[in-house]
């Protein structure tokens, strides 16, 4: 299957783009539709769209705005923020969504998954993770946090996963809080743990800094789809760029 590159809209509740480091130090970056098209054009092969901060002060998503998003694009477009009933997907999938990401909302009430995947099928839901190593444990695992990386839910994020394939996700972002916005390249050892443990296509988001990093995640680990943020807003490099680069060391690319 070949691999993919997803480019990631952090929406403020301004409605612009920001970026930070480890969820934190949040700084504005664009206008979401001017990038939005610009990524389209450059052949991404998706466009995330988080309302990061939807869940934590329970509104929401940004509706009217991603509607406008949708309309500036031609790839598939998943969202996330706010989403807690079938209701609110079904008003994000009209708005132009083609999945709907969910996390907290799907820690504090798992069957939401479920209820998700009976309506629109399994492919329309995502579960994003929010994972942030324990260091308090004897042995190696993950924590996954809810509200924007805010709450440690003390739950294993290995096992969420596979709990959350169990009950009808189709797809997980697993974003890794120790490395997001830092530059120092995806966390392998939590990508390798979550696509070993389920078989779902699992997208490796936080950390990518380089060309290397981003081939890298590809070579070491199972995961299908690499989400860029950082090294895409800030011109580090070009998605045209990435996936030349990924065809030269051999990776299956679209």
């Amino acid at each position: 299957m070949n691999k993919k590159i997803i480019a990631c809209l952090d929406i403020a509740d301004n409605g612009r783009v920001v970026k930070g480091i480890k969820f934190e130090g949040l700084k504005d970056v664009g206008d979401p539709l001017e990038m939005a098209r610009h990524y389209n054009n450059e052949g991404a092969d998706e466009l995330a769209f988080l309302d990061i901060n939807a869940s934590f002060k329970s509104r929401s998503i940004l509706i009217d705005l991603l509607r406008s998003v949708a309309k500036e694009i031609s790839i598939p477009l998943s969202a996330a923020g706010g989403i807690k009933t079938v209701d609110d997907m079904r008003e994000v999938m009209n708005a132009g969504a083609s999945k709907v990401s969910v996390c907290s909302s799907a820690l504090e009430r798992h069957e939401l998954l479920s209820e998700m995947a009976a309506a629109y099928g399994s492919q329309c839901v995502v579960l994003s993770i929010d994972a942030k190593r324990a260091n308090d444990s004897a042995v190696k695992r993950w924590n996954a946090f809810s509200k924007g990386g805010r709450i440690d839910t003390g739950l294993d994020a290995v096992e969420w996963a596979v709990k959350a394939e169990a009950l009808g996700a189709g797809e997980i972002i697993l974003n890794s809080i120790d490395t997001d916005g830092t530059g120092s390249g995806y966390d392998i050892e939590l990508c390798n743990a979550v696509s070993s443990a389920v078989k779902i296509p699992v997208i490796a988001s936080s950390g990518a800094g380089s060309l290397e990093q981003i081939a890298e995640v590809f070579l070491k680990t199972n995961v299908s789809a690499a989400l860029v943020a950082s090294m895409l807003h800030f011109k580090k490099t070009t998605i045209p760029e990435i996936k030349h680069y990924l065809k030269s060391q051999g990776i299956n690319i679209t």
